[in-house]
């Protein structure tokens, strides 16, 4: 008996240990390295129209993003509404330099040698 309560209370332990990983995780950012932009003018805009009717826009944006060492790389990423311009953005990228999250970031929070390259 002792040997089944226990097991139902590890059963139990790892449950609640998995739920509150998976929602305090973001695994679109966790292990991915951080290169930084200065948002431009979308590329190009793709509408897409929904069941319901309604139109869904994802603004495609290609920039040169920049590592904290100040190496330049090209990314390509969307964004479902229009990025206001002129704004710092810290991407997550992948190592073959896909993105799969962002954040605005202020210019004072920029690296050295990002500053000197935008």
């Amino acid at each position: 008996m002792k040997k089944i309560v226990a097991l139902v209370i590890g059963v139990v332990v790892l449950f609640v240990a998995a739920v509150v990983v998976l929602m305090t995780v973001d695994f679109n950012r966790a292990g991915k390295d951080n290169v930084y932009v200065q948002v431009g003018e979308p590329a190009n805009t793709e509408e897409d129209k929904l069941d319901t009717g309604e139109v869904v826009s994802t603004y495609w944006y290609e920039l040169p993003a920049y590592t904290e060492a100040g190496e330049e790389i090209q990314v390509k990423f969307s964004a479902q509404k229009e990025l206001r311009q002129g704004a710092y953005l810290m991407l997550y990228v992948n190592k073959d330099d896909e993105v799969s999250s962002y954040d605005e970031v202020k210019e004072e929070d920029l690296p050295a040698a990002v500053k000197e390259a935008l």
